[in-house]
């Protein structure tokens, strides 16, 4: 993985910084400590891993942000890819990967975090825990892989030279042996089940001999037994035939009988419509008189009914007439009283001119005193003319003089108060400096306390790992004790065979094996309890961090506000110190302004300018109200020249008058008259009267024509009588001749009936001549549905047996090929098991292992040799003798390992006993001899190296040679990264990655 780009938004120390690796090999990343160098680094490892020192996610996010943000762009096994993750505060992540292609960045970013994650690891081949102990030497954790228990020790080596492949491999081939030996367990099965069924052959064969010859003694006497029923069925045909007609002839005769009673009903019904005829037609001289005098009654009815119509029609002619005439008189009217009050407003007018006209001596003095009125007014005009401009002067000056006396008083408020408060101020001066040093105190301790935090936090994760490789463990061993527990198990067989080679065991090596196999469980149990007992302790150990972090935490939830504070009260006291100047300063303002406005000296070339102006308009001698009372005393006299006009008005209106007073007269007379002729000389007067006489001529009577009504509807009913009679008249020949039909039909229809009765006592008689076979037919039927079923029995028995003879006929065959399946799967079982073994931690890889460790101890024995003159060496140790009570020197049983023997000049001793910078020279040494290896080996990739503050334990001498050594190396490496607080060590690269921290947060430049 060699880094491009580096873009940071609000990640940790970081507000914004973008960092271009292009063109950088060898590069060292200066500042002071505790400015964000590291922060840098735990950028590509959140980016690509989500994994950082902090503790919480959002401990990643930049104080007081809400949302971080790191955009990694880098190189791996010749392609271009780039990574972003965003998280927000309190909320969730997002992660993207994308891929370059020719077109640009193409994505390949899964369902989620975790599916992304996934792609991303398949694609640059390397997770955190591999990139940590190889690549990256991380601040304060450059011993890390020093520190690993030697199983783990292994499993990293192991993990890098990508041998957990065989990992997968084991595991499939385990799986397959599982199976393959199920399938030899289900095969040895089905060939017990089928020799076991194999054994029935003979007697199968010997029963279907048997069925064959019961069936075909069966069948014959079915066959005479249906032959017999044929002919009972025959006989009852011929019976059924019998009863058959017995039951036509007998519904044929019942329905004879019952058109019989049917027509006799009939009958009866015609006889009494006959008799009810009879009787009407024996009223017919009543009916017809009275139908005659309903007849005549009703003629007078229409006569009346016609003259009624004539009547009403006069009647309605004469109202319209009326009506009509009536509106024609209105009309005369209305005009006649329009013209009378057109006559009585003309005279009202005139007695009002003639008021008017005995005014005019009045009007003429007012016309005078309206003149003098005027004139005074025109003079007042022409002196606002001159004083207007004047007055609006004088106000502006004025209102400018004002506007200056507010400020001058504004601006005294305003120092008064500004005054005070910096009184206060300076009474407060000593209590911000004695605050300031207070919270400057809680401050230092808060950040001594976040520093020990982070170190519980990396402890807490570092147990936390270490549980889980435990865990890891704990589940191994559990496993290993299942599978030993079932090899004693299947040991305890007295023909067991080889767990190994499935050979037969004697009783000497069946001791061995079972001594063997005990051995190793017991070693395995002791194991698994010292597994047990660290998860126990290493519980214990994170309950008590977590208390102590939940504990530090919550005296840290006052620290940002501590610095807000100390960050308002350092502002505070600086605005005081200049305070006492200001006070002086304010007080001779003060003292000037208040003698400007007690002797009003402000403003003297506006307030002279006013003074020439007042001088002027008294001069002038111009009064508004003299002026307002000369327009009040014309508007006074005003009424004079309105009543001038009116009086000129009048007269001109008498003389129309005196006009038009004769004709409204005339009119009035003219329209009385013709009043007085409408009532008697107009065409609807006559029209009426004409009509008047034909009403009397009609003669018409209501009175008369309601009881000739009355009457009419008395006599109706001998109108239905009559009609009743002209049909009786019509009906009684047609009924006479029906009942006569019906006489005939009856006496047809007995004699009908009573040759059915000679037929019905025939079929009878030969009923009970003829015999029933009808129970024999049922016998027979039971006796052979009987036979069929048994028939049927022995066919389908039959057909089993030979069913069951063709099976193990197949089943012989399948009992030869599934002996021929379980010799090649049990030799497949034998072939998986030995592949499982060779994949496993004990065979290929521990081979691998064994074979690139002589290189890794020389490569790191030649750094280590150059970095301590010669004087530090190491030695890897693969194999120990096993810790056995019952064990010798001999017969010791050798586990796996990976030990790391050092050596100086004074011999081997423990890693703890080193010192700080030997140790750290002895790590150095032993990563970069990994890193180079895996470079060699091109498995993993690693062609970024990172150095992280490992020049602090060592002297000026080590610098150098850690130096050197970085330099001997550079070749192997597309990228190496140096980070160091050391100012002389930045010197010695000639690319530079400076950081420093402000207020903003970290900054970061490159120096090339």
């Amino acid at each position: 993985m060699i880094p491009i780009q580096l873009i940071l938004k609000n990640f940790l120390s970081y507000r914004e910084a973008t960092l271009d690796f292009r063109g950088l090999h060898t590069a060292c990343i200066c500042g002071s400590n505790g400015a964000g160098k590291s922060s840098l680094l735990e950028a590509i490892t959140w980016a690509i891993w989500g994994e950082s020192r902090a503790a919480a996610e959002d401990d990643v996010i930049h104080t007081g942000s809400k949302e971080v943000r790191v955009d990694f762009t880098f190189l791996s096994n010749q392609q271009k890819y780039r990574v972003i993750r965003t998280r927000i505060r309190n909320g969730s992540s997002v992660l993207e990967f994308q891929i370059e292609t020719p077109s640009g960045f193409r994505p390949l970013t899964g369902k989620g975090v975790r599916a992304t994650q996934d792609v991303i690891l398949e694609h640059i081949k390397l997770d955190y825990d591999t990139f940590i102990n190889s690549a990256y030497l991380r601040q304060g954790r450059a011993d890390e892989f020093m520190l690993k228990r030697p199983t783990e020790r292994k499993e990293i080596l192991a993990e890098l030279l990508k041998l957990n492949q065989y990992d997968d491999l084991e595991e499939r081939a385990k799986e397959s042996s599982r199976q393959l030996k199920a399938r030899a367990e289900e095969l040895e099965r089905s060939l017990e089940s089928m020799k076991i069924q194999l054994q029935q052959r003979e007697s199968t064969e010997a029963q279907r001999t048997q069925l064959e010859a019961e069936l075909n003694q069966l069948q014959q006497v079915q066959a005479f037994e249906t032959i017999q029923l044929q002919s009972l069925q025959v006989v009852q045909h011929q019976r059924q035939t019998k009863v058959e007609q017995l039951s036509f002839v007998r519904q044929q005769y019942q329905n004879l009988t019952q058109d019989c009673d049917r027509l006799q009903q009939e009958q009866l019904a015609v006889k009494s419509q006959i008799a009810d005829l009879e009787k009407i037609l024996s009223q017919e001289g009543e009916i017809q008189a009275g139908y005659l005098h309903y007849q005549h009654l009703q003629s007078q009815e229409e006569a009346f009914a016609t003259k009624f119509e004539a009547y009403t029609r006069a009647q309605q002619t004469r109202q319209q007439k009326q009506q009509q005439l009536s509106k024609q008189i209105q009309d005369i009217e209305r005009q006649l009283q329009q013209a009378e009050a057109q006559l009585e407003a003309l005279q009202q007018q005139e007695r009002e001119i003639q008021q008017t006209l005995t005014k005019s001596g009045d009007v003429e003095a007012g016309l005078a005193q309206l003149t003098a009125a005027r004139q005074r007014v025109a003079h007042l005009d022409q002196l606002q003319m001159q004083v207007a401009p004047l007055i609006q002067q004088r106000a502006t000056l004025q209102s400018q003089i004002d506007r200056f006396h507010a400020g001058l008083v504004a601006r005294l408020e305003q120092l008064t108060t500004t005054e005070n408060q910096l009184q206060r101020q300076q009474h407060r001066q000593p209590q911000l400096q004695q605050a300031v040093m207070d919270v400057a105190i809680q401050i230092e301790e808060l950040e001594k306390k976040r520093v020990y935090l982070q170190r519980v936090q990396e402890k807490g994760q570092e147990r936390r790992h270490f549980i889980e490789r435990l865990q890891a463990h704990q589940r191994d061993y559990e496993k290993l004790l299942g599978e030993l527990e079932q090899k004693l198990q299947m040991l305890q067989n007295p023909n067991a065979l080889c767990p190994l080679c499935e050979r037969p065991l004697d009783e000497h090596h069946w001791n061995r094996v079972i001594e063997k196999t005990e051995e190793e469980l017991k070693d395995t149990q002791g194991q698994f309890w010292v597994v047990r007992e660290q998860m126990a302790v290493s519980d214990r150990e994170i309950q008590v961090l977590r208390q102590e972090y939940r504990d530090i935490s919550q005296q840290l939830a006052t620290y940002d506000t501590l610095r807000e504070q100390r960050g308002q009260l350092a502002a505070q006291l600086e605005a005081t110190s200049d305070v006492q100047q200001q006070l002086q300063q304010i007080a001779a303002e003060r003292q000037h302004l208040e003698r400007s406005l007690q002797l009003g000296d402000y403003a003297p070339d506006k307030q002279a300018e006013l003074r020439q102006l007042d001088q002027y308009l008294q001069q002038l001698n111009y009064n508004e109200q003299d002026h307002a009372l000369a327009r009040s005393e014309v508007e006074r006299w005003r009424w004079a020249e309105i009543k001038l006009q009116q009086i000129k008005d009048a007269i001109k209106r008498q003389t129309q008058l005196a006009a038009r007073k004769p004709e409204l007269e005339a009119n009035i007379a003219q329209l009385k008259q013709r009043i007085q002729q409408e009532h008697t000389d107009s065409d609807c007067a006559r029209e009426i009267a004409a009509l008047d006489r034909h009403i009397t001529e009609l003669g018409y009577s209501s009175e008369q024509h309601n009881q000739l009504r009355l009457a009419v509807r008395q006599n109706q009913p001998w109108q239905l009588r009559h009609q009743q009679m002209l049909s009786a008249q019509q009906q009684y020949p047609q009924l006479q001749m029906r009942s006569q039909e019906l006489a005939a039909a009856k006496t047809a229809r007995l004699a009908e009936r009573q040759t059915l009765a000679s037929q019905i006592d025939s079929i009878q008689q030969q009923l009970a001549e003829t015999a029933n076979p009808t129970a024999q037919i049922q016998a027979l039927e039971q006796q052979l549905q009987a036979r069929r079923r048994q028939l049927d029995e022995q066919i389908a028995k039959l057909g089993r047996l030979e069913q069951l003879a063709a099976q193990l006929e197949t089943m012989q065959n399948q009992y030869q090929q599934q002996q021929q399946q379980l010799q090649a799967t049990k030799q497949q079982q034998r072939v998986y098991q030995e592949l499982a073994q060779a994949f496993g931690k004990n065979g290929i890889q521990a081979l691998m292992i064994e074979n690139v460790l002589p290189q890794l101890e020389a490569e790191t024995n030649q750094l280590l040799s150059r970095l301590s003159a010669n004087q530090l060496h190491v030695q890897f140790i693969t194999q120990k003798a096993g810790k056995s009570s019952k064990s010798t020197k001999k017969n010791a049983k050798l586990i796996d390992t990976l030990d790391i023997l050092i050596a100086d000049a004074r011999g081997t001793r423990a890693y703890e006993t080193y010192s700080g910078g030997e140790a750290f020279r002895i790590n150095f040494a032993i990563r970069l001899a990994l890193a180079k290896l895996l470079a060699q080996r091109a498995g993993a990739a690693l062609q970024l190296l990172i150095v992280d503050e490992g020049f602090g334990t060592q002297d000026a001498e080590g610098c150098d040679r850690l130096i050197a050594a970085i330099n001997a190396i550079a070749a192997d490496f597309a990228c190496i990264l140096t980070v160091t607080h050391m100012p002389h060590l930045k010197e010695a690269f000639q690319a530079r990655i400076e950081v420093n921290k402000n207020q903003q947060g970290s900054q970061v430049r490159l120096l090339i």
